[in-house]
């Protein structure tokens, strides 16, 4: 459904039965409802935030992204990754539930470094992690159109580069306020090992002499919080027609432990990190 890509600039948020129960509360058959069958949504966006977790310097970066569905098998966004479900959703259904693989890419101090004394310590690899992801949603909880989520991805590293593993839950509210436009709010954790902590949050002799920063031995734990929120409209005036949508979000987050306390945070970036995010989709 077109929330999903929305979300995912939020929090790579993967809520699949929203749009069944929208349908389902305004009366509309399946064949009213372009998600009620197998369907493609493309997009592009442009978000505005920090250049690495972290940073106080911000840059804005484009951001393609894909949903659909197909024989049952749905393709969902992530942040800069893709998320499988394999766990068909009903159409009348108060609870769903969602569980496939998921993979990313993280370029974090991998690219558009633009503190001097950051990019003196060493460009970083990037990773391409690979994992799971499951979720249960409940639907018309406060009214007849609304959803409830609570899901969780977990991913490893197998490029080489943290060589960890990340795991982040998530949960969010979404409700339409009319027939063309939907809001929703996400709050989620992040929660890191110690290969991840120390890859991108611990300063080693070596950076610190390139650099100046002291050295600091980075530790497993929650790395951050944060929350969003975004509102989506229907060029159309329906959500259920497909055709062209326009989505802009805005989320915190606040660095925590590791995170904040690295130099990299402490010293030359910020605990908090503001982003913000626009852009248009298509449905077909």
């Amino acid at each position: 459904m077109r929330i999903s890509l929305i979300a995912a600039l939020v929090a790579g948020v993967s809520i699949s039965s929203f749009s069944a129960s929208v349908a389902s509360a305004q009366e509309a058959s399946p064949s009213d409802n372009v998600y009620e069958r197998d369907h493609l949504t493309i997009g592009v966006g442009a978000i505005y935030g920090p250049s690495y977790d972290g940073s106080d310097d911000e840059a804005i970066s484009p951001v393609p992204l894909v949903q659909g569905r197909y024989k049952g098998i749905e393709v969902n966004p992530r942040a800069r990754g893709v998320a499988f479900n394999l766990i068909p959703s009903s159409r009348d259904a108060k609870i769903d539930f969602s569980a496939g693989p998921v993979v990313g890419v993280s370029f974090n101090r991998n690219r558009r470094i633009k503190d001097a004394v950051v990019r003196a310590a060493g460009k970083l690899d990037a990773a391409i992690e690979l994992g799971a992801t499951a979720g249960v949603t409940v639907n018309r909880v406060l009214n007849p159109y609304d959803s409830f989520t609570v899901s969780a991805d977990v991913k490893w590293d197998v490029a080489g580069a943290h060589g960890g593993m990340v795991w982040q839950p998530q949960v969010t509210y979404m409700t339409p306020v009319s027939k063309a436009m939907i809001v929703a709010v996400n709050a989620r954790a992040r929660h890191t090992d110690g290969d991840y902590s120390r890859y991108y949050y611990s300063v080693t002799p070596e950076q610190s002499a390139a650099s100046g920063l002291p050295v600091y031995g980075a530790k497993s734990g929650w790395d951050s919080v944060g929350a969003g929120a975004l509102v989506g409209y229907d060029l159309s005036g329906d959500l259920r027609d497909g055709g062209f949508a326009l989505f802009g979000v805005v989320n915190y987050s606040a660095m925590l432990n590791s995170g904040k306390d690295t130099p990299f945070t402490s010293l030359r970036g910020s605990a908090d990190q503001w982003t913000l995010g626009a852009g248009i989709a298509y449905t077909f």
